[in-house]
Order: C-alpha cells, then sequence, then structure tokens
C-alpha cells in the first residue's frame, strides 16, 4: 500500500541491497537523537552535527554487518557516539556544558527541565552537572536529559549495561553532593 511506514527489516534489507532511499526513511527518525548523543559527549553543535553525519555514512557503508532483526537504534547511536568521541579527542576542546534542551525539542512549550526549575536553579543544576567527571555527566545526560533507556545509553557510551547502572548511581550521589541543598 502506497504511503504507508515501511517495517524497519524490510528497510534495513531494501538498504543492504543499495537502496538509498530505504536508508534514509531508515535513519530520518534517528538522527536528531543522535545529534543529541553526539553533543553530549562533544559539547559543541557543529562537532555534534559534523560526528552525525560522519556516522551515518560510516552506518551505510558497515549495514551489510548490520543484521536485520536486531534494532537499529542502539547500533546508529554507538556509532554517533564512537565519532563524536573521536572528534573530541582529536579537537581536545574542553567547552562548558550548555545543555540547552528546549533549543533542541522544537516544541513551543518549555520542556519539563524548564518549567520544574527556575533560571537560577536551572544553572545551579547545570554547574554542578559540569563539576562532574566526564563519564558521570554523559551518563546523566544520556539517562535524564536526552532520556535514552539503559540499553540505549549502554550503545551510546559504549559500556555495559550493568555500568550505566552503577555509574547512574554513583553519578547521581555525586551530583546530589555538588548541588547541595536547595535555597
Amino acid at each position: 500500500m502506497e504511503g504507508r511506514p515501511h517495517d524497519e527489516r524490510e528497510l534495513v534489507l531494501r538498504a543492504q541491497r543499495g537502496d538509498p532511499r530505504a536508508y534514509e526513511e531508515l535513519v530520518a527518525p534517528h538522527q536528531e537523537i543522535a545529534f543529541r548523543v553526539a553533543y553530549v559527549i562533544t559539547r559543541n553543535a557543529a562537532d555534534a552535527e559534523d560526528a552525525v553525519q560522519d556516522a551515518l555514512v560510516k552506518a551505510w557503508r558497515a549495514l551489510g554487518r548490520f543484521r536485520a532483526g536486531e534494532p537499529l537504534r542502539p547500533w546508529l547511536l554507538k556509532i554517533a557516539a564512537n565519532e563524536a568521541r573521536n572528534r573530541r579527542r582529536s579537537a581536545g576542546r574542553r567547552e562548558q556544558l550548555a545543555l540547552r534542551t528546549a533549543s533542541f525539542s522544537g516544541e513551543a512549550a518549555p520542556s519539563p527541565e524548564d518549567a520544574t526549575l527556575d533560571a537560577d536553579e536551572r544553572a545551579r543544576l547545570l554547574a554542578a552537572l559540569e563539576l562532574l567527571p566526564d563519564d558521570a555527566r554523559q551518563v546523566l545526560a544520556c539517562r535524564y536529559l536526552l532520556q535514552l533507556s539503559e540499553e540505549e545509553t549502554a550503545a551510546a557510551l559504549d559500556i555495559a549495561r550493568g555500568t550505566v547502572k552503577s555509574r547512574s548511581a554513583r553519578a547521581l550521589d555525586r551530583l546530589k553532593e555538588a548541588y547541595g541543598p536547595r535555597a
């Protein structure tokens, strides 16, 4: 039937046979979250965009090795995260974290974080998040700011699912200490 969305498995099989339109349709729903994951790692929008573009090219080239029955999103996020890490390592940048989830969401309504926290508290929380080590900051950003599942966070950060759980727990404890009591 014309106009109905294609099944992911069908799109993977068509893309593996060299259909670029099937590949575009396959990856389109995952590009925004891939950008967000790359942004969490690179901490720079331009680098994140470049990392996602490079990741999509690499994923296209590696699609023949992808198993059609597996979920595409964790696999694609892992490639995007690896590209972002490569960019960050090669650039050697240490820019301040500026996660502005509302600007990425494309929604007219404020994000849940913006609705819950006033500007001062939000700035305080982001400053406390910035004080955390990279691995702790990245796992919290993926899990709670980007709302990735444990599986997706594990794939994006190239760590075991159990490591996501333990790092999240330790990072939340550190964040509570760094954030301190509310005013």
